[in-house]
């Protein structure tokens, strides 16, 4: 979709506690785990020395990841933090196709904005509902992980391999010339400096001082796409959730500690609160929606839409 930013598209069908996670011991979901929850960008070196094995074990673990888990480190534009808007879409499709679409999408004008709900998806063949609900307040996901609920590390391989945050300066911003930058973060949030400064003609002293302003001021963050099912959680729902107006936060705020929660954000519409949760199975499923989240108070209603496929995620297209 150009001009917009399509970060997560999944195929759904509509209406359809467990113990706190433990540690995973594989040594290749640890290599993703971490990926996800310290330095995203930590030199293979550094993490070896902090896992006890050599560097060579962890880049062909790494390797391996991407092969077999679709494991890929990217940057991420954070919408929230520059001020963008963000929306939720529900798209129920002809009965020869997919039963019901969701997705959210991040449009950087409001021209593309139009574009897209009053244009293009109308025009789109078999698509015969559309319903749009802007996310308001996120309560969980963007820089804040789900795999960091896994404790497979240590406090102290947490703080060896801790990214330091880099000072804030000035508020969270994208100027023209970021483009050539955070193109090449996009394909590889991994990409050395040196590789950095061939992509942008910028000197490398420069492309640090700019990606670490870009980092510190939440602008950007360094994120990782994986399969969850490599990890044991192959399934997926979207929750619509109603509350009370008043208990919208809290409810929000109590959501995002639960561990099956990887996305929590207030929306408007006629649901109040959107969540993504993963989950091992359906048993899982109905344990959560029984359990945890059914004796949340302010909770009314809850509408649950297992995920069928996911169709694209991560994805970027447009111009600043």
């Amino acid at each position: 979709m150009s001009g917009s930013a399509t970060t997560t598209i999944a195929t759904s069908s509509s209406n359809m506690n467990v113990p706190r996670h433990t540690a995973v011991s594989g040594p290749h979901v640890r290599i993703s785990v971490l990926l996800r929850f310290v330095d995203r960008r930590a030199s293979f070196s550094r993490i070896a020395a902090v896992l006890g094995v050599s560097d060579q074990t962890i880049a062909r673990r790494y390797r391996r990841l991407c092969a077999e888990a679709g494991l890929r480190v990217v940057a991420v534009r954070d919408a929230e933090r520059l001020g963008q808007d963000q929306w939720m879409l529900r798209l129920r499709c002809a009965p020869d196709s997919a039963p019901v679409i969701a997705c959210m999408t991040r449009p950087r004008s409001p021209g593309d904005h139009d574009d897209l709900l009053l244009g293009k998806l109308p025009r789109t063949p078999s698509v015969v509902e559309i319903r749009a609900q802007q996310l308001l307040h996120r309560f969980y996901g963007g820089p804040t992980g789900w795999v960091q609920k896994f404790r497979a590390l240590s406090e102290d391989q947490v703080a060896a391999l801790r990214a330091a945050a880099p000072e804030a300066d000035g508020p969270a911003r994208l100027e023209p010339e970021d483009g050539p930058l955070l193109a090449a973060l996009e394909r590889d949030g991994r990409a050395a400096h040196p590789e950095l400064q061939r992509a942008t003609g910028r000197s490398e002293s420069a492309v640090k001082r700019r990606l670490a302003a870009l980092i510190g001021s939440g602008a950007v963050y360094i994120d990782v796409e994986y399969r969850s099912e490599v990890l044991g959680y192959p399934k997926g729902a979207l929750l619509w959730i109603t509350t009370a107006p008043s208990a919208m936060h809290s409810v929000g705020a109590a959501l995002a500690g639960h561990d099956e929660v990887a996305f929590a954000a207030a929306t408007a519409g006629p649901s109040h609160v959107v969540v993504t949760a993963v989950l091992r199975d359906t048993a899982h499923l109905y344990a959560y929606l029984s359990g945890p989240l059914g004796r949340l108070e302010g909770v009314q209603h809850v509408e649950a839409m297992p995920l069928l496929r996911r169709v694209k995620q991560l994805t970027y297209a447009g111009s600043y």
